[in-house]
């Protein structure tokens, strides 16, 4: 193996323990030596390759977002029928919140920092998307609403439980296996509730 080749493996070996670490055990405090004993490297190589915590913590979120990016635009252009591109949303955003039972917590804790509000829709695919959701309602599909409330919904339907996981588990007396499942079971069940038929 190169040399360049051991470095990338390193590099993302401490990316894949930092995700892990914040993400999916929503240990958002992780210092940077516990990183570095997670992934079983010394503690200087998480500064030689990253510069500092913050700065592997913002790659490593930006790598994670990025995901949720593409999964949006599929939604937005894709040519598929409208609820089977809804459909398809649904079953992404729930696979990423088992994936990453953290991520939406992460997501909510740096938007009340203010560093995590950009934009990534385009305004095209928007005013194409809300031309869609109109003409399922006029179809008699989806009940009628303003389209941006039917956009509410949905995000709040799939987001909300996983972005106050912590909390949730805590008041309905219930362990990390018991909240995955009622993840996993939610797409009918917002299908049901976002369209008629």
């Amino acid at each position: 193996m190169s040399k360049q080749e051991k470095k990338d493996q390193t590099q993302e070996l401490i990316k894949e323990t930092a995700k892990n670490l914040f993400f999916v055990q929503g240990r958002f405090g992780a210092t940077t030596q516990e990183i570095a004993d997670e992934a079983g490297v010394n503690r200087t190589l998480i500064n030689y390759y990253f510069r500092s915590r913050d700065n592997l913590v913002q790659i490593v979120f930006d790598e994670a977002h990025k995901v949720e990016k593409e999964k949006s635009e599929i939604i937005m252009r894709s040519e598929l029928p409208f609820k089977e591109k809804i459909t398809h949303f649904i079953e992404g955003s729930l696979q990423t919140s088992l994936q990453y039972p953290y991520l939406e917590t992460y997501i909510v804790s740096q938007i009340n920092k203010g560093t995590c509000h950009k934009r990534d829709v385009e305004k095209e695919d928007l005013e194409m998307f809300y031309k869609d959701i109109k003409k399922e309602m006029n179809l008699g599909n989806i009940e009628k609403m303003e389209p941006i409330q039917f956009i509410i919904n949905m995000i709040s339907l799939l987001i909300f439980p996983s972005a106050i996981r912590p909390l949730f588990m805590e008041n309905m007396m219930i362990d990390d296996k018991e909240f995955d499942r009622l993840i996993s079971d939610r797409k009918d069940i917002i299908l049901k509730m976002l369209f008629k038929n």
